[in-house]
């Protein structure tokens, strides 16, 4: 358990991160329309008319709204990792660098994934959306690896809880990370996911 999770915020490849940042971003996004509606109000309100400085301000405060709600939407739609996948996981992923919850993005897709694993330069994953390209999210995670300098990990996505599972016990026979890539290729990972 991270040293964070007693303050109530949940940060970025923890379990539960995708429902935790539902409910900030939701927050988020009304309170950010909230401000816009309300100086729009209240210039109208004050000029008598909308044609003054506050209605400016406050359509310039909706690009950091609509930033918001194509965020808010992201989230909406993502589901994160089940807890009966959690705890078939939890069983094999002891002592593997792991994530949750991650959602990551391209120009075509988005790709839920549920739970990674790393050692050395493996990376291993398994996506709960019926709908997700396997084979597209690792090509997706290969070249954005490879832009961050991770130029020899291999990506493999499963869509099959009980195959990810044996491929968990037989990445954890591997030798150790000598290199410490396994730590670089995290980095990596969350720099990347949503």
């Amino acid at each position: 358990m991270s040293k964070y999770m007693n303050r109530g915020k949940s940060f970025k490849g923890e379990f539960k991160y995708i429902e935790s940042q539902r409910k900030r971003v939701i927050l988020r996004t009304a309170l950010l329309f909230g401000i816009s509606l309300a100086l729009l109000a209240i210039g109208i309100w004050s000029a008598g008319d909308k044609r003054n400085m506050l209605t400016v301000v406050a359509v310039l405060g909706c690009l950091p709204a609509s930033k918001s709600a194509v965020n808010m939407i992201i989230f909406l739609r993502a589901r994160g990792c089940s807890q009966k996948v959690w705890e078939q996981v939890q069983k094999h992923s002891q002592g593997l660098s792991q994530l949750w919850d991650l959602v990551f993005t391209s120009y075509d897709k988005n790709y839920q994934v549920s739970h990674m694993a790393v050692k050395g330069n493996v990376i291993l994953g398994i996506t709960e959306d019926p709908g997700c390209d396997a084979r597209g999210c690792e090509s997706h995670l290969d070249t954005y690896l490879k832009q961050g300098g991770c130029r020899s990990a291999v990506v493999k996505i499963y869509q099959d809880v009980q195959k990810y599972c044996e491929a968990l016990e037989n990445l954890k026979k591997q030798e150790t990370d000598p290199d410490g890539q396994a730590e670089e290729i995290v980095e990596n990972l969350i720099a990347i996911a949503l």
